[in-house]
């Protein structure tokens, strides 16, 4: 079986308290550590907040995407986190993520993608 190209995390986070969910700043932050935990280069980031509530960021890397979408209403948050590279560790991300936002419970589906045949088509 060839190797993966990449691993890519579907993430829901319950119970995590509304105003850190509607804080820029401090999702911006935390996404941002959580990309230097998987070991990954960090090449930008972009983050707005709705109105009345809730964010939405990207965190593009050298080695793919980390992305979230927050309800605070709801105190819910869905991250992506999609990496390439076999040195890459989205797990420990994911580890810090669920601590940094305080989530009382979580669902976590994970992919893998870019494992089929490699070789070029003719």
């Amino acid at each position: 079986m060839p190797h993966a190209l990449g691993k890519h995390l579907l993430v829901d986070l319950y119970g995590c308290p509304t105003g850190l969910l509607n804080d820029v700043a401090a999702l911006e932050t935390v996404m941002v550590e959580a990309a230097h935990r998987a070991g990954t280069t960090v090449l930008n980031t972009t983050f707005h907040r709705f109105s009345p509530c809730g964010v939405s960021g990207v965190v593009v890397i050298q080695e793919s995407h980390l992305t979230i979408h927050t309800w605070p209403e709801q105190g819910f948050v869905a991250i992506d986190l999609f990496t390439c590279g076999r040195q890459t560790q989205p797990g420990r991300a994911l580890t810090y993520l669920k601590r940094a936002l305080q989530s009382t419970r979580s669902d976590v589906r994970q992919l893998v993608r870019g494992q089929g045949d490699s070789s070029p088509k003719k």
